[in-house]
């Protein structure tokens, strides 16, 4: 280790000085080439390293160094961190307002001092100059707005045959007439600027016939300006009503087209031409004041439509409100035409101060956003546009398709219209977010191009996908499951079918919801961990408290596995039977005889009969007389089977009649049993129309059908039947007749 008194000898402290400025000067050097591999350390270095390393030494140099510095030199304050709060940034944009202010003020005064100069006569080499423009720029003005005049005589006339031949005609008929038309018009427009090239050619100001600039600028400041106004008599027509294609009135094309055509005149001319003329004629101070002047007159002309027209937009915004009947979007519409002129009048003052304070960034920049937002706008408006006329206008599908697919149609029609609300809303809400771009209130492009913003909206964009894809399988499936249960087209379905196609539509379309918005919720960012686990906890409360139900889904998921019914079957529940008509995983739904809708609960259900299960039959079960003959009555009854095969009913009856006979005595009667086995559900109908053929042909073989009666007979001719009597009274009484 150094000895510490080694550093108070002066000459090695002017050493250590020495080093230290040359290692200062040096250091860029040193860190652009680094020194060669192996180069050992000089004797100075390894003597400054070593006196670094004590701590005594370290202090004492500093020490030194501090009283060697000039006096009242300070060390440098470290350089603040820019300040971003908006209180500095507002200051900042101030200061530029106020600076861009006085400079248009000063370039006014300048301006001014300079024509005041001219006009003096104390300049009279730039005053001659001048004259010498002004004459050279007034024969072209003469010859080129003259030509244009006489030009645009002749293209009027010609459009005005155009629109003659025109009137009633189709839109295609009217835009093609309306090109023809502009194009005539954009002719003379065309030969009017040659012309003035040949003027300024020959009437030039530079030597061997060469044009002047600002003849230059005048026919360049021309051809814009006026292809600009061609553009807009293109959309409005204002001389050819039978050629218009926007459905506005004659006095409104007129109105817009002049006061449009006038401040495009105003403006383009001024900046294109009559400025940038001064700036090189008188001065630059000159042509900024040309400038100014013409943006408030410009300003002040907007400011003076906008009130005339105020009450003429709230009507038409009121309106289009009215026709949307006042939904979402029409009660903006309503609110924008309550206020439209405020904000129209902001915008132009704010326009105007801005040139003012910074015509060469800040006008720029509010051109460019005014007309990013009007286009932004306008594709908007045409979408939105488009969406409302769909909607408005129905979805109606082929005939075909409403066959095989009969509620496709009402199911759409349901769907669509919402759907396309939600892309309407999309649809402002990008609107609105090209505004904000445009003038920069938020960088959204720069946003979403950030990791951060990437994510973002890919899960926005993802979630979007999966409801949209969780709606479009509801459709797919509902549609299918309806094909499949389509009587008209295709195969029959059996019950079974039927009961398994609308339980799985149903089951479908609550998996369906609960594991879309699942997806769709974990897409955006929502943790869907604590959902399951709550759904179970709320799943397992509901089991406790919900016993029934419960019961109600186990004895149903039962019945559904063990095929017990089906939808269309006749079946008895409990103490209640009919058609089932519904059959859900839950409860079935009954119609009984005479219409009544019974809802009844798995859980309260015993035994389920089903009386349409692989056939059917009728037992007939037809007492008769005592005194009867059994041949005769099962002849009786067989003859009445093979009147009912040549019936309708002969394909519904699957076997021979199955005569069992007597099966017992009854008080007055004796039963005689007889069975038909028919297809399912079809006992019914054959069972009614053979006791309608047992009891004619009874009737006609004299085999009587006992019913409660009172008979009264004498003693000695008492029998179980009192035919016997009647037959004897009719014999005794038969010749006295």
């Amino acid at each position: 280790m150094l000895d510490p008194s080694a550093i108070l000898v002066p000459s090695r402290m002017r050493f250590i000085l020495s080093l230290l400025l040359a290692i200062f000067l040096l250091s860029p050097a040193l860190a652009q080439e680094p020194p060669a591999a192996g180069a050992a350390p000089d004797a100075a270095a390894e003597e400054l390293i070593r006196i670094l390393e004590d701590d005594a030494a370290r202090a004492e140099l500093i020490e030194r160094l501090r009283r060697a510095a000039p006096a009242g030199e300070t060390a440098a304050e470290p350089a603040a961190a820019p300040d971003l709060s908006i209180a500095r940034q507002l200051a900042e944009y101030t200061r530029s307002v106020a600076e861009g202010a006085s400079t248009t003020l000063r370039a006014l005064a300048n301006a001014a001092a300079n024509i005041q100069q001219v006009f003096s006569g104390s300049a009279s080499a730039d005053a001659d100059a001048l004259r010498m423009v002004a004459v050279n720029i007034g024969l072209l003005i003469l010859g080129l707005f003259g030509s244009f005049f006489l030009l645009r005589l002749i293209t009027n006339a010609i459009g005005r045959r155009i629109a003659a031949r025109m009137t009633g005609a189709g839109l295609m008929r009217r835009l093609g007439g309306l090109v023809l038309a502009l194009l005539a018009d954009a002719a003379s427009l065309v030969v009017a600027w040659a012309l003035g090239y040949a003027i300024a050619l020959n009437t030039g100001t530079m030597p061997g016939g060469q044009m002047g600039i600002n003849q230059s600028l005048l026919l360049n400041a021309f051809l814009l300006v006026e292809l600009s106004k061609l553009a807009i008599r293109l959309v409005l027509a204002p001389r050819f009503a039978a050629l218009r294609v926007l459905p506005i009135r004659d006095d409104d094309a007129v109105y817009w087209s002049f006061w449009l055509g006038r401040l495009l005149s105003l403006i383009g001319y001024t900046f294109l031409f009559v400025a940038p003329m001064l700036a090189g004629v008188v001065s630059p101070a000159a042509g900024a004041a040309a400038q100014v002047l013409v943006m408030a007159t410009a300003v002040t002309i907007a400011i003076v439509i906008v009130l005339q027209n105020k009450d003429d937009v709230r009507n038409w915004l009121a309106d289009m409100a009215r026709r949307r009947d006042n939904d979402g979007l029409g009660r903006i519409l309503v609110i924008i035409g309550q206020y439209w002129h405020v904000l129209a009048i902001t915008y132009l003052l704010a326009l105007l101060l801005v040139w003012f304070a910074n015509p060469e960034r800040a006008l720029p920049f509010m051109i460019g956003a005014t007309m990013q937002s009007l286009i932004a706008v306008a594709i908007g408006s045409l979408v939105v546009g488009f969406i409302s006329r769909f909607v408005s206008a129905g979805l109606s599908l082929p005939e075909d398709v409403r066959q095989r697919l009969p509620l496709l149609e009402t199911r759409l029609r349901a769907f669509v219209p919402g759907v396309m609300a939600v892309v309407r809303w999309i649809v402002i809400a990008a609107v609105l977010l090209a505004i904000g771009q445009a003038w920069a209130l938020f960088d959204f492009v720069g946003w979403v191009s950030t990791e951060e913003g990437l994510a973002v909206a890919g899960s926005a964009v993802s979630a979007a996908l999966i409801v949209l894809i969780a709606i479009v399988l509801h459709v797919v499936v509902a549609s299918w499951v309806e094909y499949r249960l389509n009587t008209s087209i295709g195969k029959m379905p059996t019950p079974r079918e039927k009961t398994l196609l609308n339980l799985f539509k149903n089951a479908f379309t609550v998996a369906l919801a609960i594991f879309g918005g699942m997806l769709a919720l974990a897409q955006i960012g929502v943790n869907i961990a604590p959902l399951l686990a709550g759904a179970g906890v709320v799943g397992l409360a509901i089991g406790f408290g919900a016993q029934k139900l419960v019961q109600d889904i186990i004895t149903g998921i039962f019945i559904q596995f063990e095929n017990v019914m089906n939808e269309g079957d006749v079946v008895a529940v409990g103490d209640k039977s009919g058609v089932v008509e519904k059959l859900t995983i839950r409860s079935v739904t009954i119609r009984d005889l005479a219409g009544t809708v019974h809802l009844i609960p798995f859980s309260s259900v015993d035994q389920v009969s089903n009386m349409m299960r692989g056939f059917s039959f009728h037992v007939a079960e037809i007492g008769v007389a005592y005194d009867s003959d059994i041949e005769e009555v099962k002849a009786a009854m067989r003859e009445a089977f093979e009147r009912l095969m040549q019936t309708e009913h002969k394909d519904e009856i699957i076997d021979d009649l199955d005569m069992q006979g007597v099966i017992g005595f009854a008080a007055s009667a004796v039963t005689v049993r007889a069975r038909i086995k028919t297809l399912p559900g079809k006992h019914w109908a054959i069972g009614r129309r053979y006791n309608e053929l047992v009891k004619a042909i009874f009737a006609e073989r004299d085999i009587e059908i006992p019913y409660p009666h009172i008979t009264y007979v004498q003693g000695g001719e008492a029998r179980a039947s009192g035919r016997v009597l009647r037959r004897g009274r009719d014999e005794e009484a038969g010749p006295a007749r």
